[in-house]
């Protein structure tokens, strides 16, 4: 019997060793030829980029639950275009940027981007967006320092977080072994997949430095489903005007969460038809306008 148990356990270790991407500690080299720019904070190094007029007004964009800020291309570029001033970042535990092993709370998000704010000396109160998981950690920043901002943007805005109760060690090891195909699951944002070939092999190379895995699991077990709905709906109380965008097909956060939200916070609501979670990649040309219109308008 006991043979046989260590022979499971052996089976086991073997196809988490054969499995698990993460076998690099990122280093300079890895960031050398990355576009960007990286800036040491309190708890590592944040890859980020800004671009626009240093005198315009800003807007910051801050990206979903796994996906780094290569999310944002088309918009970043069309906001640029448009004479502001864009900063987009990397996340602790994603794309670039260090993944410390560290609790992976609101607190430490809301860390990471006051202190951004700060090195890059960004001109108040300026304009964020958050897309998805970028949702929460938007309105977390808003309620804790509302004379920061002045208006809001949403795209398809997580709203309940999942609440998971199986062990870290039992996540990490299904997470490790199914590696490559939670790259190839990214396809279930867009309505038309198809038409993103290349979306999973853009996503897979963070997938090798140690620490993403941990960044994830600690977002889900630390990130309190309560807290995401009790800001929301303490944003309320600030007055800010808020742009919400959403694709009518999101598999992921669905349309009907629109109406939940809507429940607790007053917003201009654009409607995203023919796209899925991420409508501003699958129909650029409505959002980006939309997100334009509203940003200019007084």
């Amino acid at each position: 019997m006991l043979l046989l148990l260590a022979l499971v356990l052996i089976g086991f270790y073997g196809l988490y060793v054969l499995k698990n991407a993460e076998t690099k500690t990122i280093s300079e080299n890895d960031r050398k030829n990355a576009g960007g720019s990286f800036v040491k904070l309190t708890d590592g190094i944040t890859h980020y980029e800004a671009a626009g007029p240093d005198t315009a007004k800003t807007i910051v964009l801050i990206h979903g639950f796994s996906v780094p800020y290569y999310i944002w291309d088309g918009t970043f570029d069309s906001l640029v275009h448009r004479g502001f001033r864009v900063i987009r970042y990397d996340e602790f535990g994603r794309g670039l940027s260090d993944k410390p092993n560290a609790i992976y709370s609101p607190l430490f998000y809301r860390k990471q981007l006051v202190e951004l704010l700060e090195v890059l000396k960004v001109k108040t109160p300026f304009h964020i967006a958050g897309l998805s998981f970028g949702g929460a950690i938007v309105s977390d920043f808003v309620t804790h320092y509302p004379q920061l901002i002045d208006k809001i943007i949403f795209i398809d805005p997580v709203y309940r977080f999942p609440n998971q109760g199986t062990p870290e060690a039992v996540m990490n090891y299904t997470m490790a072994i199914k590696a490559y195909a939670m790259a190839d699951d990214q396809l279930t944002n867009f309505k038309h997949p198809e038409l993103f070939p290349n979306w999973a092999s853009k996503y897979k190379p963070q997938m090798k430095f140690k620490g993403f895995r941990h960044a994830l699991i600690s977002t889900i077990k630390n990130y309190p489903r309560q807290t995401i709905i009790a800001n929301y709906t303490q944003l309320d109380s600030f007055h800010k005007k808020v742009l919400l965008i959403w694709g009518k097909d999101d598999k992921i956060v669905t349309f009907d969460y629109s109406d939940s939200l809507r429940q607790k916070l007053n917003v201009d609501l654009l409607a995203v038809e023919d796209a899925g979670h991420l409508p501003h990649l699958e129909k650029p040309t409505i959002v980006n306008q939309k997100i334009i219109s509203f940003l200019k308008t007084q």
